[in-house]
């Protein structure tokens, strides 16, 4: 069972990214500051989630958490800090726009760059563990699986909206064969026959 929150005397936000190992697209963040007593039948890490149990549970995590947002990194922002970099600045975005400032965040990950005057900790599988985090990580992965929806209709060749940028032996035969489109990462390279994927991070 999930617990509610990491610590118990600051007001706390969890946080977590969604995209992060896509070709395509940005990376989306969400920060969810959840009530003490909060309990929601379901919850847990998106990736344990289907995609009807995700989109039930986004409109009730919404409603009744106590502040959530998301914050989005698009791909050329990727292209220029990084990926790592990119998931940080996404995340700052989201605790940026919350209407309650916390005084102590949760990661999901082991690494995170700090966001001024605020403590926080990493926590590895976070979002299997406490359900901020897990609250945080279905609405990173929500909206951004709705943001790759509409992207499809623009180049649908690619099947965003069924692999949502991840890189898919389909979506990675595509973009070999007629190559990238304007919202495909630059520095995420496809190469071919193996169809492997070499990440270009700069320091």
């Amino acid at each position: 069972m999930l617990l509610n929150c990491y610590q118990q005397d600051l007001i706390e936000a969890g946080c977590d990214e969604a995209g992060r190992g896509c070709l395509a697209g940005p990376v989306f963040a969400a920060a969810v500051i959840l009530p003490k007593d909060f309990y929601l039948e379901g919850l847990d890490d998106s990736k344990k989630l289907n995609h009807k149990q995700r989109e039930t549970l986004r409109p009730l995590i919404e409603d009744q958490a106590i502040a959530w947002a998301v914050g989005v990194v698009d791909h050329e922002e990727i292209d220029r800090i990084n990926i790592l970099n990119a998931s940080f600045l996404a995340m700052h975005r989201a605790i940026e726009q919350l209407k309650i400032k916390p005084g102590y965040l949760v990661i999901d990950g082991n690494r995170f760059k700090s966001y001024p005057s605020i403590q926080h900790s990493c926590i590895i599988k976070g979002d299997g563990k406490y359900l901020n985090i897990a609250a945080a990580s279905v609405l990173a992965k929500t909206h951004r699986d709705a943001y790759m929806d509409e992207l499809d209709k623009l180049h649908p060749q690619y099947e965003w909206r069924k692999n949502k940028g991840y890189p898919t032996i389909t979506h990675r035969k595509v973009v070999i064969e007629q190559g990238m489109s304007p919202f495909h990462r630059k520095t995420f390279q496809v190469s071919s026959p193996q169809l492997s994927i070499n990440f270009i991070e700069e320091e």
